[in-house]
């Protein structure tokens, strides 16, 4: 999932009140007295979720891995296996 500029900066501040066109932090009108955040801010913060988010796909996908690997490893079939993932 990618992380977008407005749920990075809901993430710095829940209150905010923000409109961006194309996700472009060059690009954001800050409204009903948001205080405004600098746009290097933004940015670090959103390599920040980004690199958080990456990682929890990462570890999905290695555990998905190990569970077929015991499953593998008790002697169930490759189509055991699939009829109980799906």
């Amino acid at each position: 999932m990618k992380i977008d500029i407005i749920n990075t900066i809901i993430a710095i501040n829940p209150n905010a009140v923000v409109s961006v066109s194309g996700d472009d932090v060059n690009r954001i009108e800050w409204l009903e007295n948001t205080p405004v955040i600098a746009n290097n801010i933004i940015l670090a913060k959103q390599l920040e979720l980004q690199s958080a988010e990456d990682n929890k796909e990462i570890i999905k996908e290695q555990n998905k891995q190990l569970a077929l690997t015991k499953l593998s490893a008790l002697g169930l079939t490759e189509a055991e296996i699939k009829s109980i993932i799906g």
